[in-house]
């Protein structure tokens, strides 16, 4: 930095302009907060329309399954009338089954007196609508740039020479949050050695609204619904995670042998797989930050935390951490309190560490419990899924909370 570079001043700079960050900022600016938006990409590219989808190749391989409460943070922040003008399809059913026994759950958002267990996006089509809600804001979008250096004293160096400054800055830069690694907050975390497959899939049988899940040991496979333009039902997003040595095998198939060894594997619950798109592999790694806060800086999202996508709630759990954060934000400005106050900030961590804890531990459990082969184990799990799916009480309470309502 030089010393003589004029320095621009902000409340509250969010540093990651994806699905989580730029929803924050829309809140902020909500607030009354001179807030602030770097994204790396060119904001252009980000709103650019989607072209129609007639094929499975059409569609972005990266989708949420959007929860009821996720949805009603978008809608409060004026973006969800724009997600429902993209492609979207809301899904009714959920079916999750052992893939090595009999036991199966099938959940219905009737039971719950509910439209829909939730909603399956497109990412893209979720960034899409949050930046043209932002082109509509105070916001003022730093786009096209990346952070080159962060501290408490310096404050954010852009990689174009820029310098900014800013009582609060909010890390929603993703799993390998550079600002983390900056300020020093430790990470607890470990590989599941397993790599997530995803891609787009068109199916001879309709997907009747449905999100389907089977188990088996080397990991779960989700076909996730999806609708183009035209309401077509035979499209769906699927996500296999599958341990490591696997999945390479998988994605070194030709795509014909791919194609049958996925009907195979959804045990043709949705017909012949008739087209797939092309492939994608990721590798999974379970990450939590030991602290979501320092002197000056929050972190959301992904920055703070990563889960096994078997449970589709990442995106959830970063749009949790944005309502609390906006809520505490909120208060400290109507008591006349700093944005980096410390106990707004503490109050903040609180409230999100141990409900993000408690879901990570849940999936790490379910995890563990499917990739056991045992007999004893198989036939307990067995059992209880088929006692859980006639326990309609407790088995509505455990979707309703996933779905962040009341049952």
């Amino acid at each position: 930095m030089t010393a003589d570079a004029p320095t621009q001043q902000f409340d509250i700079l969010v540093v990651g302009g994806g699905m989580i960050g730029s929803a924050l900022a829309l809140g902020l600016s909500r607030q009354g907060w001179q807030v602030g938006l770097i994204e790396g990409a060119p904001a252009a590219s980000l709103m650019a329309p989607a072209e129609p989808a007639n094929s499975v190749d059409d569609f972005e391989p990266r989708v949420s399954a959007i929860s009821l409460a996720s949805q009603r943070l978008l809608e409060e922040l004026g973006a969800w009338p724009k997600v429902q003008a993209s492609r979207h399809c809301g899904y009714r059913e959920m079916t999750v089954w052992d893939g090595d026994g009999t036991g199966r759950i099938h959940f219905d958002a009737a039971e719950l007196h509910a439209r829909s267990l939730g909603t399956i996006v497109e990412n893209r089509n979720i960034v899409r609508a949050l930046f043209e809600s932002l082109s509509d804001s105070s916001v003022q979008l730093l786009d096209g740039v990346r952070v080159k250096a962060w501290s408490r004293e310096q404050g954010v160096e852009l990689e174009d020479g820029r310098r900014l400054a800013a009582r609060l800055v909010v890390g929603a830069d993703g799993a390998l949050s550079r600002l983390r690694q900056w300020s020093g907050l430790a990470t607890r975390e470990w590989d599941y050695d397993q790599q997530a497959i995803v891609c787009t899939v068109r199916t001879s049988q309709n997907h009747r609204y449905t999100a389907w899940q089977r188990f088996s040991p080397t990991g779960p496979l989700a076909f996730l619904p999806l609708l183009n333009e035209a309401g077509d039902e035979h499209f769906c997003s699927i996500v296999w995670s599958q341990d490591t040595l696997e999945a390479r095998r998988l994605m070194a198939l030709e795509t014909e042998s791919f194609r049958k060894e996925l009907e195979a594997a959804i045990e043709r619950e949705l017909g012949e797989v008739l087209a797939v798109s092309r492939r994608f592999a990721f590798p999974l790694r379970q990450r939590h930050a030991k602290d979501y806060i320092a002197d000056g800086l929050a972190l959301v999202g992904d920055a703070a935390h990563t889960i096994h996508p078997l449970a589709g709630q990442g995106a959830n759990l970063g749009y949790g951490d944005v309502r609390a954060l906006l809520e505490e934000l909120g208060r400290a400005r109507a008591l006349g309190l700093a944005p980096d106050d410390a106990s707004v900030l503490a109050r903040y961590q609180r409230r999100r560490k141990g409900e993000n804890l408690t879901m990570m531990a849940a999936m790490e459990g379910f995890k563990q419990l499917f990739a056991r082969d045992e007999l004893p184990v198989r036939w307990l799990r067995n059992t209880g899924m088929r006692w859980l799916n006639q326990l309609a009480p407790l088995k509505n309470r455990i979707a309703a909370e996933a779905m962040g309502i009341d049952a």
